[in-house]
């Protein structure tokens, strides 16, 4: 077993590998780069004037992203990935890894015209000043870099040409040297803006399977080319609007950099959002000026060939630490929420986040996640919750109340009536003697200092949105990191209109469990039941008696039936007034019978008592 493991081993092939290989019988591999005498020098009028051919170099590094990259060191030709020397060698692109048999290649939308620019950049090269030389020079561009990219002057601006993808250019940019703001096009007005406005797009196809650099502004790219690295730029970052998702479908990884200033950042995310996975956003550090960019950063690093290994040094750092935009959070982050996360539930905090019933918070280990109560008419859910919501605030715990059934004031008589054991009556009579007046009082205080953890919500136009607020306030005023939200009830929260109430609720749903898992926010939410065939209430505690939503079993993380023990449509005394609450469905605890609960008649509070 193990020889034959060995021997497939073996007889692994790297198709990258084996295609340079085989093009480049002469060719040396050391240190994961493959070095040729260039085969394309020769029938180039660069290799021409150099008298012999150059050196083509191609990266074999699998774990680089500029793996299977080759170019020419005389700039004979453009770089490229493994189609476009097949293309340059005049060889079947289905010899070449990566080929596509169902593509079409190197077909082209555009109907290109017979007149184009190609003239008159030739004369604009030959003009360019031993001033302007100069000024490249500073940014450790070279002599040679401008004449492969055909860069001129026209006696007051440089002329940047926009060769197309048949070869050919139409349009150019001409820059003041001393103003990069003062710019105009020279050439075909159809031929700029838009899809046109990408310099150095014949790059595209060059990178096909591969990785190629965008940046912004032609003398950012030619930095990029000195280094002979793949690259594209728009005139400004506000251009990558122009770059479709289809025109960049064929390249394999895509690295972004830009100048350092909002806008352009601005730019590179929505470029990003656009083309998903393939960007790695290439990041300045914060002690960075405004529009600092690849110019300014190798003129930084002197002139010459140490300014130039400098600056190559600086590029690749930013390579190496460049950030893929992802859909998902970086490992480390989630890592270290897990850590927060964590810390927070074995903490003081989260152990104050309990109703005040024994039996219900062990049974539960605490209030946490969504939690949703269904009952009968007039069994005391909205009692049942006013009363845990008030006794949380009571620890300080933030709460918000959105009240759709009872109205603020009700709830705030019948918390002091529960606080000060005096009937709702007794309070609005005021015929107390000097005991209750003194009860009355201090409940008063205790609802008094209660408030500002406790906030009741009667807005009918509630959103998703409005809710993140008044959570975001509640939390930053209080200094909590949790908070509790009560919904009294799931059926009324406000949705378009009644047709719509099933999905209106299930949406209300969604919105929920993300606020729970985004903001440390704990829901208790009261449901109503479902009537049977007969118009009455199932008395059996199951989760098919919740009534309009069979998202409830998917979204809740504890849902419980509160049913009582006796008729609430029929007079009886206050102590036969029992109610069962039972766990019907949760994610972590054992479902059954949570306790029995008495209504504390007639001060609207409830005790829990033995079954």
């Amino acid at each position: 077993m193990r020889t034959s493991k060995r021997k497939a081993t073996m007889h692994q092939t790297d198709p990258i590998k084996d295609f340079y290989t085989r093009q480049l019988p002469d060719a040396e591999l050391k240190n994961k780069i493959l070095t040729s005498p260039c085969p394309f020098c020769a029938g180039n009028s660069v290799g021409s004037k150099k008298g012999k051919p150059g050196t083509l170099v191609v990266f074999l590094n699998p774990e680089s992203y500029f793996y299977g990259y080759f170019r020419c060191l005389n700039r004979c030709c453009p770089g490229g990935f493994p189609i476009h020397y097949a293309r340059l060698a005049l060889i079947k692109l289905s010899l070449a890894p990566g080929y596509d048999p169902d593509r079409d290649y190197d077909v082209t939308q555009v109907e290109y015209p017979v007149k184009n620019l190609n003239h008159e950049v030739t004369d604009f090269t030959d003009k360019i000043s031993d001033q302007q030389l100069t000024r490249f020079a500073a940014m450790n561009i070279s002599r040679g870099v401008l004449t492969e990219m055909q860069i001129g002057y026209n006696g007051r601006y440089l002329v940047y040409p926009y060769f197309q993808e048949d070869g050919n250019c139409y349009a150019a940019r001409c820059v003041h040297p001393d103003r990069p703001d003062d710019t105009f096009w020279h050439g075909n007005e159809s031929f700029v803006g838009k899809q046109f406005n990408i310099y150095n797009c014949q790059e595209l196809s060059s990178c096909e399977n591969g990785t190629i650099i965008i940046t912004e502004g032609e003398d950012n790219l030619l930095t990029l080319k000195q280094l002979g690295l793949p690259a594209i730029a728009m005139p400004v970052a506000a251009d990558f609007v122009h770059l479709s998702r289809e025109r960049l479908a064929w390249i394999r990884t895509i690295f972004l950099c830009v100048n350092n200033n909002p806008e352009s950042a601005t730019s590179a995310r929505e470029l990003a959002t656009r083309l998903g996975f393939k960007i790695r956003m290439m990041r300045w550090e914060d002690s960075m000026p405004r529009n600092y960019n690849l110019a300014q950063l190798s003129a930084e690093q002197g002139t010459g060939g140490d300014g130039v290994k400098k600056f190559q040094k600086a590029v690749f750092s930013l390579i190496r630490t460049s950030k893929s935009f992802s859909p998902f959070s970086s490992p480390e982050r989630e890592f270290l929420h897990f850590n927060e996360q964590l810390g927070l539930e074995s903490s003081a905090t989260y152990s104050t986040m309990t109703s005040g019933f024994a039996k219900l918070d062990q049974a539960m280990g605490g209030m946490h996640g969504i939690n949703i109560m269904g009952g009968l008419p007039k069994a005391g859910k909205s009692c049942f919750f006013i009363q845990t919501a008030t006794e949380m605030a009571r620890r300080k715990v933030p709460v918000i109340y959105y009240d759709f059934e009872n109205g603020r004031q009700k709830i705030y008589l019948r918390t002091l009536s529960r606080l000060s054991r005096l009937s709702t009556e007794q309070i609005k009579g005021n015929r107390l003697d000097d005991g209750e007046k003194k009860r009355l009082k201090e409940a008063r205080e205790v609802l008094e200092k209660m408030l500002p953890w406790f906030r009741v919500v009667t807005d009918r136009k509630l959103t998703p949105t409005l809710m993140r607020s008044h959570i975001d306030f509640l939390r930053h005023e209080t200094r909590s990191t949790y908070t509790m939200v009560i919904i009294d009830s799931l059926h009324k929260l406000p949705f378009k209109d009644f047709s719509e109430r099933r999905t209106g609720i299930d949406a209300w749903l969604r919105h929920l469990e993300a606020i729970r898992d985004e903001l440390n926010v704990s829901f208790l939410v009261i449901s109503e039941l479902t009537r049977g065939e007969d118009g009455q209430y199932d008395k059996q505690p199951q989760l098919g008696a919740f009534k309009g939503s069979g998202d409830i079993e998917y979204s809740a993380d504890n849902a419980m039936v509160l049913l009582p023990k006796w008729d609430p449509f029929a007079d009886g005394s206050a102590a036969d007034r029992i109610n069962e609450l039972w766990l019907v469905a949760s994610r972590e605890h054992a479902p059954g019978l949570v306790g029995s609960y008495q209504l504390d008649y007639p001060f609207w509070g409830f005790r829990e008592i033995d079954a």
